[in-house]
């Protein structure tokens, strides 16, 4: 016959994180951002002197309205080479992305690892009320789990 406890169910537990787990605690929050109305050879001198690939697109009230990339310059530069035309004076807006895949400040770096595994995105950019706050990478997802390998998830 087997032991019968007399003790009632027994409460949940909930797990408690000692660390940060949310994707503000591991955003970069000071971006270089660019202008619309920035010429896309100042975008590619900035992609150099700062070893960036690519980087958001705000208003003046900074709010998020594209990415512009590595990859959308080289289309500028292969456009160029194609008409036998010297690189123009060309905006911004006129190459950047505008359908930009975004997460929330408030997102945990789990659901966060998940979006980066599905959509194959190398880093997102993070808003609050349609605007910039920060932005997060791949990289920054790979620390804040060496960060919480001591921890149960």
């Amino acid at each position: 016959m087997g032991i019968k406890s007399f003790q009632g169910p027994r409460e949940e537990v909930k797990k408690e994180y000692k660390a940060p787990i949310l994707v503000e605690d591991y955003m970069t929050k000071n971006l270089i951002t660019f202008k619309p109305d920035q010429s896309i050879l100042e975008v590619m001198e900035l992609f150099i002197k700062h070893r960036i690939s690519g980087g958001p697109v705000v208003n003046e009230m900074g709010h998020l309205i594209g990415i512009i990339s590595e990859a959308d310059c080289m289309k500028q530069i292969s456009e160029s080479r194609y008409f036998n035309m010297p690189i123009l004076e060309k905006n911004v807006e006129h190459f950047m992305t505008k359908e930009v895949d975004t997460i929330g400040h408030d997102v945990s770096i789990f659901d966060a690892a998940s979006k980066f595994y599905k959509n194959n995105r190398r880093r997102l950019p993070v808003v609050e009320d349609g605007k910039l706050v920060g932005q997060i990478s791949r990289k920054d997802i790979v620390k804040a789990a060496l960060r919480l390998s001591g921890q149960n998830w």
